[in-house]
């Protein structure tokens, strides 16, 4: 009778991931590769020579194994293995699309229009189909959002948080790249008590759903504040969360943390330069050269209030025990136009704040207080939208007009021209035939 082993051979782990085609092929290679090389070799007692000391010399014995690991390599670099990696931002630059208009293009343009410019990371307050219907198949990344009106009910059943995450996810996920869900916008420090107190459970709700299909793992949950829930922000260092807010923020920055998201803050040096032009100096605001401030407590130097607005917020985050979570900005913009107590909203300072934050941004850079943390933002606005209600400048922070063509002159791209673009055709046209004439005029005069 055979001898039997009381141990059970070990099973596979269920986590264990199946051999892709990829690397099968690979280990076929690798394995036809040592055949190969077995074949080709001479028979061992051949190729030993005998040392003068009459030791048999087994140097390719050793260089074998150095063969196959330089053959490994090699295999490699031709069928390199491809690792599957979640991004909910692409880059440094997004954009807000907002749809507060009754002259917009439609979505499957937008799409287009986004392309051409070649931004890759768009938010929209809501959840609309036609927007999502149109960005399938766009590679373009979409954070969608949960309206403030919808946050206290998701709150308190949460499944009405899963009938919202199956009627506006998972029909179009993943061939709609959705990489967020914006829960509420600036509910923290606004009038609303009730709402700021459901906040906390509407984020957990949409997070549980997520993970009951398998998805919160791929598809980020987060909420944007304005500068009103800070109770100091300046000097940079000094940044402070409100106390009356902590009780609705560390439940918040607890499930960040855990989950791994940054914390969304809306920054806008536009609104703190209207709220006080006599002693902000707009150089400082629109990132033009100017003398900048000096942090005394950290004795960094900023130039430009952008940077020293994260930085505060950092210097909140850190004073409140979260000094590891990123900061990103879900809104930043200037707008072109405006009441007449608007005067900084000009055309000029509109495109000088955008040209500059691209180009800083393009940089990918941190800032003087988190150097190595990359500033990631999202641009306020893809176009002006005639129906907000508000001051006049809420309807003139387009980068784009409502009929497609460039607003501000960042170097994008329209989708019809403008008329700085009509302008720059003709300066060149004339150009041309009056160097054409002058060089016919000298060529009938010789």
């Amino acid at each position: 009778m055979p001898c039997t082993s009381s141990k059970v051979a070990p099973r596979p782990s269920s986590n264990a991931r199946p051999a892709t085609g990829h690397s099968l092929l690979l280990l076929s290679l690798l394995q036809s590769s040592r055949a190969l090389l077995a074949s080709c070799s001479p028979p061992r007692r051949k190729i030993m020579a005998v040392t003068p000391r009459g030791r048999p010399d087994s140097s390719l014995g050793h260089r074998r194994p150095v063969l196959l690991l330089i053959l490994f390599f090699c295999l490699l670099a031709f069928f390199p293995c491809r690792v599957a990696a979640f991004h909910s931002f692409v880059g440094t630059y997004g954009v807000n699309y907002g749809r507060i208009a009754d002259n917009l293009p439609p979505p499957t343009e937008v799409v287009k229009l986004l392309r051409m410019a070649r931004i890759k990371n768009v938010r929209i307050f809501d959840s609309d189909h036609t927007v999502l219907d149109a960005f399938r198949n766009s590679g373009l990344n979409l954070a969608i959002a949960i309206p403030n009106g919808l946050v206290k009910d998701i709150s308190a059943n949460p499944s009405k948080a899963m009938d919202w995450v199956n009627e506006n996810v998972r029909p179009y996920y993943p061939s709609t790249r959705i990489v967020a869900i914006i829960v509420g916008n600036e509910i923290l420090g606004g009038q609303d008590t009730g709402l700021a107190e459901a906040l906390f459970g509407a984020v957990v709700n949409i997070h549980d759903a997520l993970r009951t299909l398998r998805l919160s793992g791929r598809i980020e949950v987060n909420t944007p504040h304005s500068e009103a829930v800070f109770g100091t922000s300046y000097p940079p260092s000094a940044g402070t969360f409100r106390p009356d807010l902590m009780p609705y923020l560390k439940p918040l920055l607890d499930f960040f943390s855990k989950t791994g998201a940054p914390f969304y803050v809306n920054a806008y040096p536009f609104l703190a330069y209207m709220s006080d032009p006599e002693h902000i100096d707009v150089n400082y605001a629109l990132m033009k050269p100017n003398a900048g401030i000096l942090d005394q407590k950290t004795n960094l130097h900023y130039d430009n209030m952008f940077e020293a607005q994260i930085d505060a917020t950092y210097a909140a985050l850190e004073a409140a025990g979260y000094s590891d979570m990123e900061v990103r900005v879900s809104e930043t913009g200037w707008a072109s136009a405006g009441d007449a107590t608007e005067p900084g909203a000009t055309m000029e300072n509109a495109r000088t704040y955008n040209f500059n934050l691209r180009k800083r941004l393009f940089l990918r850079k941190g800032t003087p207080y988190r150097p190595k943390r990359v500033v990631k933002a999202f641009i306020f606005a893809l176009f002006n939208e005639d129906l907000k209600t508000g001051p006049g400048s809420e309807r003139h922070f387009g980068l784009f007009k409502p009929d497609g063509s460039v607003s501000l002159d960042l170097g994008f791209k329209g989708l019809t021209s403008s008329s700085s673009s009509i302008k720059g055709w003709n300066i060149l046209r004339y150009s041309a035939t009056l160097f054409s004439c002058t060089f016919i005029f000298l060529a009938l005069s010789t």
